[in-house]
């Protein structure tokens, strides 16, 4: 259990500073009430995602704010039409993803991408395919689901698969669903926690949404809140 903001803050740098994915030497790091802001700026896209991901890593962190910037180097610097052109290409390589029903657009390197595909799994190809293409500053994933009827059983498929995992802990998760939506509520004890409690909702055949209201609650936390 973390105690207080200040230990929290230095785990959050010391995991930076350890990520070999990423340059840490201009990232700044603030807490609150357990949830992380960072700031400063990183030289590309990947080191941005990695610092995120390496700050839900910590435990006891109940949320991030990224704020870092992305700063490209000159030489890496590409015109929006020319990493339009690198994307497309990039869903056509991949054979996960649809690329005819996914569509790019890019303004001042960031890339938004729009469609719709039937199964969670190639929403995250088409996402994934782009993150390390050179000169973008972010991505935002806009494409939707448009599943299949979602199945009578769906929600004893996503019990099945939360007991299968075995780094998630889902004795406090509630899941709901109706008509192809999910919602997940309860508590679980870190960030990781609820994210694989998420992606394991995804991929259950029928999802076309996921409501996640899941609280993080570190397991000290949990074990010394009062009762309701």
């Amino acid at each position: 259990m973390k105690t207080n903001d200040f230990q929290l803050r230095h785990d959050v740098e010391a995991e930076l500073d350890w990520d070999s994915r990423l340059d840490s030497r201009q990232i700044g790091v603030a807490v609150k009430d357990g949830v992380v802001a960072l700031s400063g700026h990183v030289g590309s896209y990947p080191e941005r995602r990695a610092a995120e991901e390496a700050a839900l890593s910590v435990s006891g962190v109940l949320g991030v704010a990224n704020d870092i910037v992305v700063e490209l180097p000159t030489d890496t610097h590409r015109t929006d039409a020319e990493i339009g052109e690198a994307a497309v290409k990039a869903l056509q390589m991949n054979v996960v993803v649809p690329a005819s029903s996914i569509k790019i657009t890019v303004r001042d390197g960031w890339v938004t991408i729009d469609g719709e595909v039937p199964v969670w799994s190639q929403r995250s190809a088409a996402e994934t395919a782009l993150t390390s293409l050179p000169g973008i500053k972010g991505i935002s994933n806009n494409v939707v689901m448009h599943a299949p009827v979602c199945v009578g059983d769906v929600k004893d498929k996503i019990e099945d698969a939360f007991r299968r995992r075995a780094l998630l802990d889902a004795r406090n998760i509630v899941v709901k669903t109706t008509e192809g939506i999910v919602t997940l509520e309860g508590e679980v004890f870190s960030w990781h926690e609820r994210q694989q409690a998420e992606v394991a909702a995804w991929q259950a055949p029928g999802v076309c949404e996921v409501i996640d209201r899941l609280v993080v609650r570190p397991r000290g936390l949990a074990e010394t809140a009062p009762s309701q």
